[in-house]
């Protein structure tokens, strides 16, 4: 009975994929299957398709580029990052296409993470088959899931970070890894945190990554600069490079290398300060440790650490996750041991080990670490802390701030420069601005990190002060001046004096200070300085919540006082910007419609689609309890040690039962049946006439079932339809499921409460008396179910208004329908018509409303098809062009054509490089072929895709289709392996379809 009961549950391709994507993890040679299963040049909706569904090709690119995290990996990861997007984001469907890339990207990594916990990994494997169709309740499910915000699918949200860290530093993702999950988080904006020196290889892969997802990001360089008795961070962040070329041509310049060298001391230098912080902790606090949990961990090997710190630059932090990890290890070990030694008859011996287990429990590790490694028992180690007079330390560190900001502004006319703020009060960023002479050009007026921390008190002044610079007035400026020195009186510092009279400097050279930053205000940065570590922070990524959809800002303020997300004390002012761009600008009488529509109130937009655009006030950013700026992410619940006794361990993600895992083809019925069974009892127990009593029900479905396969049809390819496709192929049978589940409740609805109960009972309304209301009145109720059933799901709103204006369509279909009825019946026999009619009067007026929504939806769906086959058509052609481009560059003397069909002695000068082109190109030519053959309306996609071509284009577009004649290559590309092993049946199709699909261009007239 319970294996039954489990069968009902997960499809045979979930598991399926859960054996791919655990392979992975086995392989020998992941990173060559990676290149094999992924060569670039394959669009993912083309020829691919024949060998591995999409789930698996995704499964591929995020395990490769969650594994290769070594330093040699760069360029594969690069390549993974890639593929993913086109596997998933560019191939993204239905109303939420952004949103839905975001859970799948989401769902693969938890897929992957999973591994050795089958049971999560199958409804893992479930959840991300299902998510593909990109239902937007599913989807929705899935963003709060994951504690995701729903993001705008105009992507126009201001989503951002200021101040993030990689594995470089002391984060713990590698560049292609950050810039991943900040996109799969909404950020659109990113500033990564090098410390001391930049590293060509880091930039390169930074700037690459986030070029492929369209992040606008910036590196920067924080430097230590040496203030009175302490010293202050400063970012540096080089601006105005054309490319990643161009940045890693300045980063090669001899004085930026130089720079670049002496961060690199102080960096050796801080690695030396955290190893005496390790050693401190083997001599003075790990014999407590083991007394404490009866432990015999032996000491810290300096060279463990710094494997577990790896590419990244050793910090405080990396050591207090290394000592965490080593003492959870440690007891882990412990408690096996006991377990080994015990005698099950022996309950002392058992209640001992729960006495240490509930011990060991109570025991803070993460809290006794953060006592030991804190700054002020260590303030002999510790540096960058206070400023001593050492030779021996590195030049950087013996700068001030001018002295600093005058090297690095040296470097570049462009930059910019943040102070942050962490420890500072207004005082001295008055007299570091002032020193400065304009350099400091930002203020990091919120870091998340050290507001958890409690460490930003003096915020509110400091934003005073900038607000008041920002302001011109020097009226204002001079009474905040005043203000700021009057309250420097309570402080004792030792160089008290010595600061009253600096300010007193400043007080009387204000026109100086307000010159600085009267062209260039000085603005606001706001960053979480995230690095994936600490369970005490919100993580990384923060977002203005007026930009979001009204769905996320309700989410925001039903998880107040949580911890999903936080709203910070902060208010940045945005407006929107509305543009108005013409659907069809180069249509002839364009210029008249839209000059007559301007007049008509209500249709002045008439021809235009709407581009949203969020504008932020310069300088307007300000501390405010009623705070606009939210938190993306949420605080982690604290790990458990997890120690017990007992053998059995409680898996984190165990098998999920329910509705949304039941078997697919299970489900399905259940939807047919959950819907039939109202219909037919409505039927059944409301009709006297035999037909409709007991066959009502199946005619009912019959009607919606048609509808929607012909909608289908007609929607995909029509009567024009590929040879290679039966009508089948294009009905989605989850969809009409669907279908049938809501048009089985719509009958007691329509058929019994408001034909019967309401219009004929209520108000003597029907098709003797009053047709025209009878159907009028259904009609509109008719549209309000399905308004209401389409918002219930989550469709978008112009889908759940479309079918409310559908049905006031079908009213005069449904009146008319009636008419022919009546005059059809009495030569048919029947003596009253209007009795017949009154019976089939709900089948009528839902036959109309399926004729018209059969028209509307299936010409919506061929308007999408074939707007997605364009999209195709428009990726495939750009990689098109740029093999061209290649060919045209090797070969200036020569037709592009020509050169492919040149003998090879006349191309030995660039031999490799053309035979590779030429390889790219057949690769380009079969997924075109695939699109032709397979795609949903693929023919009418492509014919608007040529008319918009210029004639050169066109003829490129038709040239690079002729390679496909050379069978004898591209069938030793199939046999190679270019697909993997299953290639057998791309290689039919290929060798079958290829003539038909150039005869038929050529019958197109394309050439």
């Amino acid at each position: 009975m319970h294996s039954f009961f489990l069968k009902m549950f997960y499809d045979k391709r979930d598991h399926d994929l859960i054996s791919v994507v655990n392979s992975i993890h086995d392989s020998a040679d992941s990173r060559a299957l990676a290149r094999k299963w992924y060569y670039p040049a394959f669009h993912p909706n083309g020829i691919r398709i024949m060998t591995e569904p999409r789930g698996i090709r995704a499964a591929y690119a995020v395990a490769h580029l969650l594994n290769s995290l070594e330093e040699g990996d760069v360029e594969d990861r690069i390549m993974a990052l890639r593929l993913l997007r086109a596997e998933v984001l560019d191939t993204a469907t239905g109303p939420m296409p952004k949103n839905t890339a975001r859970v799948l990207l989401q769902l693969m990594k938890e897929l992957i993470r999973a591994k050795g916990d089958q049971e999560r990994q199958l409804s893992l494997a479930h959840d991300f088959r299902m998510a593909a169709f990109g239902k937007p309740l599913t989807i929705r499910r899935h963003l709060k899931e994951f504690r995701l915000l729903e993001m705008p699918e105009e992507w126009n949200q201001i989503a951002f970070d200021d101040h993030v860290h990689d594995a470089n530093t002391k984060g713990r993702k590698t560049p292609t890894h950050l810039v991943m999950d900040a996109w799969i988080k909404g950020i659109r904006r990113l500033r990564v945190v090098q410390y001391h020196y930049i590293e060509p290889r880091i930039a390169a892969e930074l700037f690459s990554a986030a070029k492929i997802l369209e992040i606008d990001v910036r590196m920067g360089v924080e430097y230590y600069a040496r203030y009175r008795n302490k010293y202050v961070q400063l970012v540096w962040v080089p601006r105005g490079f054309s490319d990643t070329q161009d940045y890693l041509c300045f980063l090669a310049e001899p004085a930026v290398v130089n720079m670049m060298e002496m961060g690199r001391a102080v960096s050796r230098h801080i690695r030396d300060e955290v190893m005496a912080l390790l050693d401190r902790f083997n001599s003075e606090i790990l014999h407590n440790i083991n007394a404490d949990l009866e432990l015999e961990m032996p000491a810290l090997s300096r060279g463990q650490f710094l494997k577990f710190v790896g590419v990244g630059q050793a910090s405080v932090g990396h050591l207090s996750e290394f000592i965490q990890t080593q003492i959870e290890e440690a007891l882990g070990l412990k408690l096996v041991s006991l377990k080994n030694n015990l005698d099950p008859a022996d309950e002392q011996g058992r209640r001992k080990i729960q006495t240490w287990i509930d011990q060991a429990d109570r025991f803070d590790i993460e809290d006794m670490v953060e006592s030991f490694l804190a700054s002020d028992r260590n303030q002999d180690i510790l540096l960058p802390k206070s400023p001593q007079d050492n030779e021996n330390l590195p030049e950087l560190m013996r700068l001030s701030a001018p002295e600093l900001l005058d090297r690095v502004t040296a470097l570049r006319s462009g930059y910019r420069v943040t102070l942050n703020l962490v420890n500072l009060r207004a005082d001295e960023v008055l007299e570091l601005l002032y020193d400065g002479h304009g350099m400091i050009t930002r203020l990091e007026i919120f870091n998340l990190k050290a507001y958890m921390q409690g460490d930003m008190a003096h915020l509110p002044a400091i934003n005073t002060l900038q607000q008041t610079l920002n302001s011109g007035s020097i009226i204002s400026l001079k009474h905040e001046v005043r203000d700021i020195i009057s309250e420097t009186t309570q402080y004792n510092d030792t160089d008290a004096k010595d600061r009253q009279i600096r300010l007193e400097a400043i007080l009387n050279d204000l026109m100086t200070l307000k010159l600085y930053y009267q062209d260039t205000p000085l603005k606001s940065r706001i960053g979480s300085d995230s690095t994936g570590r600490t369970q005490k922070s919100y993580g990384m990524g923060l977002a203005v919540k007026e930009t979001l959809p009204l769905r996320a800002q309700r989410e925001i303020h039903h998880s107040a006082g949580h911890d999903t997300r936080r709203t910070l004390p902060l208010r940045m002012s945005v407006f929107p910007s509305k543009t108005y761009i013409p659907y069809h600008k180069d249509t002839p009488l364009h210029p008249l419609i839209y000059r007559m529509a301007y007049y008509i109130p209500g249709f002045h937009r008439l021809g235009f689609h709407m581009k949203l655009k969020w504008l932020v006030y310069s300088g307007a950013t300000h501390m405010n309890d009623n705070g606009n700026i939210v938190t993306l992410g949420g605080l982690r619940s604290k790990q458990k040690l997890k120690l017990s006794l007992s053998d059995k361990v409680q898996k984190k993600g165990s098998r999920r039962f329910g509705w949304h895992y039941l078997d697919s083809r299970l489900k399905n019925i259940l939807k047919v049946l959950g819907g039939l069974i109202p219909a037919f009892f409505t039927f059944a127990l409301t009709k006297d006439f035999w037909v409709l009593a007991y066959l009502g029900a199946f005619i009912w479905f019959g009607i919606t079932g048609v509808r929607n396969i012909i909608q289908s049809v007609l929607g995909g390819g029509g009567f024009k339809r590929s040879p290679m496709l039966r009508w089948n192929d294009y009905v989605s049978w989850d969809r009409l499921t669907d279908s049938l589940l809501f048009t089985g409740f719509s009958v007691p609805l329509l058929d019994y409460l408001v034909k019967t109960v309401a219009l004929d009972r209520g108000f003597d309304i029907t098709t003797t008396t009053h047709p025209v209301w009878l159907y009028v009145f259904m009609a509109l109720a008719n549209g309000l179910y399905l308004f209401t059933h389409n918002t219930f799901r989550g469709l978008p709103k112009v889908v759940a208004f479309g079918n409310l204006f559908r049905s006031i369509l079908s009213i005069p279909v449904a009146i008319a329908l009636n008419a022919v009825l009546f005059s059809i019946l009495p030569v048919a026999g029947v003596l009253d018509a209007n009795i017949v009619l009154q019976k089939w009067a709900a089948v009528i007026s839902k036959a109309s409303s399926d004729i018209v929504a059969g028209l509307l939806e299936g010409f919506v769906d061929r308007v999408t098809n074939i707007r997605l086959r364009i999209r195709d058509y428009s990726q495939k052609f750009g990689q098109i062009l740029e093999s061209y481009t290649k060919l045209e560059l090797l070969f200036p003397d020569m037709k592009t054509f020509a050169v492919l069909s040149a003998p090879k002695d006349q191309k030995n000068k660039a031999l490799a490089e053309v035979m590779e082109l030429e390889n790219i190109l057949m690769l380009h030519a079969l997924d075109l072929l695939y699109f032709w053959m397979y795609q949903p309306r693929a023919t009418s996609g492509l014919e608007k895709f040529i008319a918009s071509l210029s004639e050169d284009e066109r003829h490129v577009f038709i040239t690079s289709q002729f390679v496909l004649q050379r069978n004898r290559e591209i069938s030793q590309l199939f046999i190679d392996g270019i697909l993997g092993d299953n290639f057998p049946a791309p290689l039919s199709f290929y060798l079958s379809c290829y003539p038909a699909y150039l005869k038929e261009i050529k019958k197109q007239g394309f050439t």
